[in-house]
């Protein structure tokens, strides 16, 4: 009996003690559990943190340094909650006001009174009304009055350098082919402005720069993207004893459109309504200067559906109209120097409307197709995309004359920059045809033509 009783005691104990390890083990589980679950909402909430941050921070990287605005124009800003705008300086008091968190509205009260005078505000966007993360900078100008042309005219641009459009192997001694631009890190759209501190303003410079070099190692500068970039290439003598770097290089390129606007009290006048694209690389054109002559149109070739036409003519007999000092993506920009081979009246001058001001519905182009006679043409705007500020599809038009449809088939390569004419005021300008239906193209905004042509400090 003693025994029995012993070991049933022995048992008890030993099943308490299981019960106190299996105790002890499910909360040590429970711990882990609980430790790994705080590291996962931590982990979470910091990446959580840092994708906000980051929403935030690509935000306010795409809104703009500096703009410019017209008396009575108003200006959204796309931000996200919690940024707010606050005028911090003003060159002159009401110049503008916040509307909403969203909204810079240019005063009007100075177009009543005509007080048309450019000025300057600063605006301050804070985070939740308090910490400063941004400045823009905000010049208000008077409603520009220009002279709308509409006539063909042709283009010479000069790069800032040399733009290569190309690379090929070299035919060497015994055979051989040779690869120099290797391992030096130039591709096709960099600017080449400096061969051993000489700058390089044509290919003639670069020609005569690299024979002279021989076969000895150049350092070399060039410009990628507004970044000036160096390497060193060494040159390969060819077959025919001449020394090549392998790569096919511009300096100039050249075409015709339609110039846009001429304004009188600056002597500044505006083409195309986008910019010139290199042929090869299909990049912006960085220039240094450029030329505005007069064209002789030889032919025109009626665009058809998935066919673009285009207007052809000659530009080297041409009278120098002026020179060109910008090329961006919303046209060409220049100095006028004789318009009086334009045979324009300059007297007749219309306001650039502001965009609430453009209205769907029949509007006018501007252009010269045959003659050298300039023309209105009737078409109408389809839709309106007053928001845009990063490209030139502004809007959406239709060509609905019927001369202009049997002349040209709608819109062909030549048109652009033609002014787009509504109510007495200059709306905008043709930027592009939609090769699937000539009929249609875009506009671009006439107010960021203007903008374009102005230099802000």
């Amino acid at each position: 009996m003693i025994n029995f009783s012993f070991n049933k005691k022995n048992n008890y104990n030993n099943s308490f003690e299981n019960k106190n390890n299996q105790t002890l083990h499910t909360n040590n589980n429970n711990t882990k559990h609980f430790r790994i679950t705080k590291k996962i909402i931590f982990f979470s909430c910091l990446l959580l943190f840092l994708i906000i941050c980051l929403i935030y921070a690509s935000n306010i990287s795409t809104l703009p340094d500096d703009v410019i605005l017209f008396y009575g124009e108003n200006l959204n800003l796309n931000t996200l909650f919690g940024i707010s705008l606050e005028e911090t300086y003003s060159s002159t008091p009401g110049l503008i006001s916040i509307e909403t968190n969203t909204s810079i509205q240019a005063s009007s009260k100075y177009v009543a009174e005509k007080q048309l005078k450019t000025g300057k505000s600063i605006v301050t966007l804070k985070l939740f009304r308090t910490v400063p993360i941004k400045e823009i900078s905000v010049n208000v100008i008077p409603i520009t009055e220009v002279v709308p042309l509409g006539n063909v005219v042709g283009l010479k641009l000069y790069t800032n350098g040399v733009l290569v459009v190309g690379m090929s192997e070299i035919d060497g001694s015994g055979n051989s082919k040779y690869r120099p631009y290797e391992n030096t890190g130039i591709k096709e759209g960099d600017m080449i402005i400096e061969i051993n501190k000489t700058a390089i303003t044509c290919t003639n410079d670069l020609i005569r720069t690299v024979e002279t070099a021989g076969n000895k190692e150049l350092s070399l500068k060039y410009v990628r993207d507004g970044n000036v970039l160096e390497t060193t290439i060494t040159p390969i003598k060819n077959s025919n004893n001449e020394y090549k770097l392998g790569l096919w290089v511009r300096d100039t390129a050249a075409g015709i459109g339609t110039a846009t606007f001429y304004d009188p009290s600056t002597g500044t006048f505006a083409c195309l309504g986008h910019g010139i694209l290199d042929i090869d690389t299909e990049e912006l054109l960085d220039i240094s200067y450029g030329e505005f002559i007069t064209t002789n149109i030889t032919s025109l070739i009626k665009g058809e559906k998935g066919i673009p036409g285009k207007i052809q003519g000659t530009i080297d007999s041409g009278i120098s109209l002026g020179t060109i000092y910008k090329n961006t993506n919303f046209g060409v920009f220049g100095i006028m120097k004789d318009i009086s081979s334009l045979n324009i009246d300059t007297t007749k001058k219309y306001p650039i409307a502001l965009r609430n001001e453009i209205k769907t519905g029949p509007a006018k182009i501007l252009c010269t197709l045959e003659n050298n006679i300039r023309k209105e043409y009737d078409i109408e705007i389809e839709k309106i995309f007053i928001n845009n500020n990063e490209n030139n599809k502004s809007m959406q038009v239709k060509i609905t004359d019927h001369e202009l449809l049997e002349t040209t088939g709608g819109i062909i390569q030549g048109m652009s920059g033609s002014p787009i004419i509504q109510n007495g005021k200059v709306i905008g300008a043709l930027t592009h045809v939609l090769v699937s239906d000539p009929t249609h193209g875009y506009g671009v905004f006439a107010d960021l033509m203007v903008k374009q042509s102005i230099e802000t400090d």
